[in-house]
């Protein structure tokens, strides 16, 4: 599969964008992660060639007007994935939290189907499998007791995004 692969500027860091040849967003990742994005793109894809060029105009103005406070820009960026039939239930699940708000990962699990004790677990793994920060908002998914758990990206980032949406305050005692 051809990628478009474009440096990003954000609050939180230089990012990477991979998008296709439609300009769907297969993978948003840190610069300083290059290589989950590649791992990334080989487990969805198999066989991926990445060329460098400019990013689709809507997504870098989508992002943009995210982190200019309007939360509700990144609704309609299309994504492109290839995972396992549970990672693309999770991955869809997280698309429809609205910014501001917050789930649990056994919530996400029974969103996906999952009705018994393995629903926070097997959420859990397919969250962390997530291949696109910030647009497919797994930084939104919190511990039961709503403890900042496992973000692939730092907990750092996953507070910072938080208190950005004001879905937790500044400082928050859950921060962990």
């Amino acid at each position: 599969m051809k990628m478009i692969l474009s440096d990003l500027t954000s609050p939180l860091g230089a990012m990477l964008l991979a998008t296709d040849e439609r300009g769907c967003v297969c993978a948003l990742e840190f610069a300083e992660r290059r290589s989950r994005l590649h791992r990334s793109l080989r487990e969805q894809y198999g066989t991926y060639e990445l060329t460098a060029g400019p990013a689709p105009t809507p997504v870098i103005e989508a992002l943009q007007q995210y982190f200019a406070g309007h939360l509700d820009a990144l609704d309609n960026i299309e994504v492109a994935t290839a995972g396992t039939e549970q990672q693309e239930s999770a991955w869809a699940a997280l698309r429809r939290i609205p910014a501001g708000q917050t789930t649990t990962y056994g919530a996400v699990g029974k969103a996906m189907g999952i009705h018994d004790w393995r629903a926070a677990v097997d959420a859990g793994s397919a969250v962390g499998a997530n291949p696109i920060a910030i647009i497919v908002p797994c930084h939104r998914v919190l511990g039961k007791g709503g403890d900042l758990k496992g973000y692939a990206w730092g907990l750092r980032r996953k507070r910072w995004l938080l208190e950005h949406e004001k879905a937790i305050e500044l400082h928050d005692a859950r921060q962990g």
